[in-house]
């Protein structure tokens, strides 16, 4: 494998951005690992960070280079802050940068990164889960399949929460909007679950897991029902443990495991 540091502008968000990209490479003689190049052009999947974490945290927690090595695909770790994926109600349009800049840049950087939508996941764990299902389910068109870990994604539920114990609320307020606006609106999964399956649009292979004495347990349950009602081509897993990266670093290998890759 190859791990690459980039560093470049983003005319979506304004400023410089960072990202990490591990590319597939042949190789035989590394003690320990082998590495596989793959054929054509290759998958990509954009591995999406959590609240209190950057671009670096999946290298410094989890061995994802040493998982992805036999697999040959592509993983993008991007940097997006404390913005929850979404285009801010007061900041930066992050689901913009996330869903169509960054992929261009990254298919322009890397041209072997496939721009098929089969070939192009995302996954995360807490607010990284949320992004990634956002992903599948704002931006169908282009990730054909998402996976969370742990998510947060019942994004009205936390500001209401948040504004009625007067917690933080002007961080909530600056990333979705007043609190009692997000139920039903673009940054809430359950409803655009409800409009992606109204559209008629392709519907995102989905992974699920979540401990059961995790504290968004509960979320995950709900969004869990709500997509196997809906139809959706749910993969949904469970089991003891809560927010620790002990539990992302074994899920994450089964999100590769499932992971869609056509053999070609």
């Amino acid at each position: 494998m190859a791990l690459m540091h980039v560093d470049f502008f983003s005319d979506t968000l304004g400023m410089c951005a960072e990202m990490d990209v591990i590319l597939p490479q042949q190789t035989s003689g590394q003690i320990g690992m082998e590495g596989k190049a793959g054929s054509g052009k290759y998958p990509t999947l954009y591995l999406l960070h959590g609240m209190s974490d950057d671009h670096t945290i999946w290298q410094r927690r989890t061995s994802i280079e040493r998982y992805v090595s036999e697999m040959g695909i592509a993983v993008v770790m991007p940097s997006t802050h404390l913005g929850w994926y979404t285009d801010m109600y007061l900041g930066f349009d992050y689901f913009t940068y996330i869903s169509q800049e960054l992929p261009a840049i990254c298919r322009s950087f890397f041209p072997n990164m496939s721009s098929r939508r089969e070939d192009t996941f995302a996954a995360g764990l807490s607010m990284g889960g949320y992004g990634a299902l956002k992903l599948g389910l704002s931006a169908s068109d282009s990730f054909g399949a998402v996976a969370s870990l742990s998510g947060g994604l019942d994004a009205a539920s936390i500001c209401e929460e948040n504004a009625r114990s007067e917690k933080r609320v002007q961080l909530w307020e600056d990333i979705f909007g007043p609190a009692e606006a997000v139920r039903g609106g673009k940054n809430d999964l359950f409803a655009e679950a409800e409009r992606l399956k109204a559209s008629g649009k392709p519907l995102p292979k989905v992974y699920m897991w979540c401990g059961t004495e995790d504290f968004l347990y509960r979320a995950n349950t709900d969004m869990r029902d709500h997509l196997q009602n809906l139809g959706y081509d749910l993969t949904y897993e469970e089991s003891p443990g809560d927010h620790q990266w002990k539990y992302w670093d074994e899920k994450i290998q089964t999100v590769l495991q499932w992971l869609p890759i056509e053999k070609k």
